[in-house]
């Protein structure tokens, strides 16, 4: 069985950069694991509880068929991560060693987000033996390399989509829309002649 490992710097991440791919992988058969490193609560909008993000997580990854015992969560505050390099990649190693995942989905190395850059760049050194992919968050990719498209039909966008909605205390974020989402997925589709795509950058591919 395919072991898959998604680190998502925040709740959500993972979401929309491989939501998709999530739902075709569980349909396959993989074991998929989500770590998500904070749920952000400095920067919860104040009619919901700090720790929302939390319960929403469990909410989305759920729809998308993840096991709530593959759910690792963690609580380090946003837009710190830079401060805590040594701690993060502490983590990610004890992540390395108890999933020993096939393949890892990361955010990209160009993500200019600092908490995103920060476990980009961790993750390579944690999993450096282990078969990367860099997934696709726009918002934040000054540059992007589209080199690993993964096919997707309808059926999975609909599930990435419904998960999303799940987190209804970032409604207010402009990419947090389905038709966003629906384009996006549509455009990668595109390129490669596919209903829809996700897209990934190919960090490193090991081939056993």
């Amino acid at each position: 069985m395919q072991k898959v490992l998604i680190l998502a710097p925040h709740t959500d991440d993972g979401e929309f950069g491989c939501g998709g791919t999530i739902v075709k992988l569980l349909e396959g058969g993989a074991e998929v694991y989500y770590a998500a490193f904070s749920a952000c609560k400095q920067s919860i909008l104040k009619n919901f509880p700090v720790d929302i993000l939390v319960t929403e997580v469990k909410a989305a990854t759920k729809i998308l068929g993840i096991k709530s015992s593959n759910l690792i969560l963690f609580d380090f505050d946003v837009r710190t991560f830079n401060y805590h390099r040594q701690e993060i990649l502490d983590e990610l190693i004890v992540l390395r060693n108890k999933i020993n995942p096939d393949t890892v989905f990361m955010p990209s190395i160009n993500d200019i987000h600092q908490d995103h850059n920060t476990i980009a760049v961790e993750g390579m050194r944690a999993f450096k033996q282990t078969s990367i992919l860099a997934y696709e968050i726009p918002w934040n990719n000054f540059t992007f390399n589209t080199s690993s498209f993964f096919y997707l039909e309808e059926k999975h966008i609909l599930k990435k989509i419904a998960a999303l909605k799940e987190y209804k205390s970032q409604a207010h974020r402009s990419y947090a829309n389905e038709e966003f989402i629906r384009g996006l997925a549509l455009t990668r589709g595109v390129q490669i002649g596919a209903p829809f795509a996700e897209v990934f950058d190919i960090v490193r591919w090991i081939v056993r």
